[in-house]
């Protein structure tokens, strides 16, 4: 079993929407994930802090309060922490996510276990300029400083910036090339209460689909998304009729499956950020990163 992480001390300053409240109710509703009584248990702990003092829990919240809670090391859940470095210089750093590590500290589970923390124990500046779902694997581009930051956002925003993906979906689509506009948007999910998914309501999006290789039951695609919607792959393929292979989540017409409890970071897909074409932020040379896909998703003639 892993070691435990080194816990965590959240930091949040009181709004609006939380003066007047009692800090046990606010803290119950804020973080539902625990009990209102793990939470007296927390307070009797000492774990909980207003504006530096150790909280009893009865008092009145104002608005520019500081509320601190200290939360014990936890063990992490298990997953791949094998990362390579693709692409570095002073301004950015290009590295590999393996299926399964949560790009982000997320969900009250993982804070150490995760591509952020593993950048930056090389480079604790570092900052994502994107995100990839906990299934999706590949290339993941993080900015080194703040002013790096804004350049590179400005550099992915530019008319010519190409990030391509490599999908297996379901089913074999009729055309070679195609593109899809469905707009993405919330819409209500039960365990989530909204989820990202295909919706006449949504923001407007757009994939344009390459086929590789047809497989019989399934089919190998280059997808460039040109929009940067959530889970916009999935969603896409899903309302073209070609969910990914193995999405537990979203099916025909980009919605999720019918009775479904799966969470977006569930697994089961084959997804993967393969290329990045963009100018580089302070040179202007460009610069075409790429990270190899896993075998299945490889054409076959690749080897």
């Amino acid at each position: 079993m892993h070691e435990p992480n080194g816990g965590y001390r959240h930091r949040e300053q009181i709004g609006a929407a939380g003066t007047g409240r009692n800090l046990s109710a606010h803290l119950a509703l804020r973080f539902d994930r625990c009990s209102a009584e793990q939470w007296a248990e927390r307070i009797s702990l000492g774990q909980v802090f207003l504006d530096e003092r150790v909280a009893t829990g009865h008092e009145t919240l104002r608005a520019g309060q500081w509320l601190v809670w200290a939360r014990p090391p936890w063990v992490e859940p298990e997953v791949p922490l094998a990362t390579a470095i693709l692409f570095e210089d002073a301004d950015l750093v290009a590295v590999a996510k393996p299926s399964g590590l949560p790009t982000l500290p997320a969900g009250g589970e993982f804070l150490e276990h995760t591509l952020l923390a593993l950048v930056r124990r090389r480079h604790p500046e570092a900052s994502p300029m994107h995100r990839l779902g906990r299934g999706t694997s590949g290339l993941m581009v993080f900015a080194r400083g703040p002013e790096s930051r804004s350049t590179l956002q400005a550099a992915f925003r530019e008319p010519g910036t190409r990030k391509v993906y490599r999908a297996l979906c379901q089913g074999e689509p009729e055309q070679d090339h195609f593109e899809i506009e469905s707009p993405i948007g919330e819409v209500p999910y039960g365990p989530l209460g909204q989820l990202h998914a295909a919706t006449p309501q949504g923001r407007p999006s757009l994939s344009r689909v390459s086929v590789l290789e047809r497989r019989g039951d399934c089919t190998l695609l280059d997808v460039e998304i040109l929009t940067g919607r959530p889970h916009q792959i999935r969603i896409h393929l899903a309302f073209a009729g070609h969910p990914l292979q193995g999405d537990p989540l979203y099916g025909p017409g980009g919605t999720p499956l019918p009775g479904c409890q799966a969470l977006p970071g569930d697994p089961g897909y084959l997804l993967h950020a393969h290329r990045l074409d963009l100018n580089h932020p302070r040179s202007g040379e460009r610069l075409h990163l790429i990270c190899q896909p896993p075998p299945p998703l490889r054409p076959n003639h690749d080897g």
